[in-house]
């Protein structure tokens, strides 16, 4: 029986935090609201950051943003943004609290007519993942044309910290395109989840 570390897409690194979420996480189809809208607002927290950041804080969002319910977050006023900015559990920057807040209240004029943030996020993809077969991460584009679109819907939505690149970074996250390399033994893996 061989103990030897499958191969991975060099971007995951060492760290346990990190392997893990690139091997259970990153790149399966999502299709939860909830879920959908918690990583869209931790990729735009992300913008700027190492995205190891903000794993390292997921928790900490979580608790800070009553479970990512947009409900709750589209209610919140000045005292909720001021006890954001104090939490030292999340990145403490005042755009993008102020952006998540306004980022629930764009997901409910959304969704309050009966529809469903995943089949709208879907669309984009032509609700299946896109899948690459990059063989480096040097092939991987930092924006494609459905990250431009979506991004583009987003912001005319209200969505903020949702440019073409974070758009792109979410929807691989989120599998609406599978971009681990050829080589990666998740490619296969989660190729046949979709």
């Amino acid at each position: 029986m061989s103990t030897a570390e499958p191969t991975r897409c060099s971007w995951a690194g060492s760290d346990p935090l990190y392997v893990a979420y690139h091997d259970r996480e990153w790149g399966v189809p999502l299709r939860d609201d909830r879920a959908l809208f918690e990583l869209l607002n931790l990729e735009g927290a992300q913008a700027g950051l190492a995205w190891i950041t903000i794993l390292r804080k997921r928790e900490g969002y979580r608790a800070a943003f009553d479970g990512w319910d947009p409900r709750r977050i589209a209610a919140y006023g000045p005292d909720d943004e001021a006890r954001l900015l104090a939490d030292p559990g999340i990145v403490r920057n005042r755009a993008k609290v102020a952006a998540a807040v306004g980022n629930a209240r764009a997901y409910l004029a959304l969704t309050d007519g009966g529809g469903s943030f995943a089949e709208h996020l879907w669309s984009f993809a032509d609700d299946r993942p896109i899948v690459n077969s990059w063989r480096t991460l040097d092939e991987v584009p930092a924006e494609t044309d459905a990250s431009r679109a979506l991004s583009g819907d987003l912001r005319q939505r209200g969505f903020r910290f949702v440019g073409p690149t974070i758009a792109y970074a979410f929807m691989q996250s989120a599998g609406l395109v599978n971009d681990h390399l050829v080589d990666c033994f998740r490619h296969a893996e989660v190729g046949r989840t979709t």
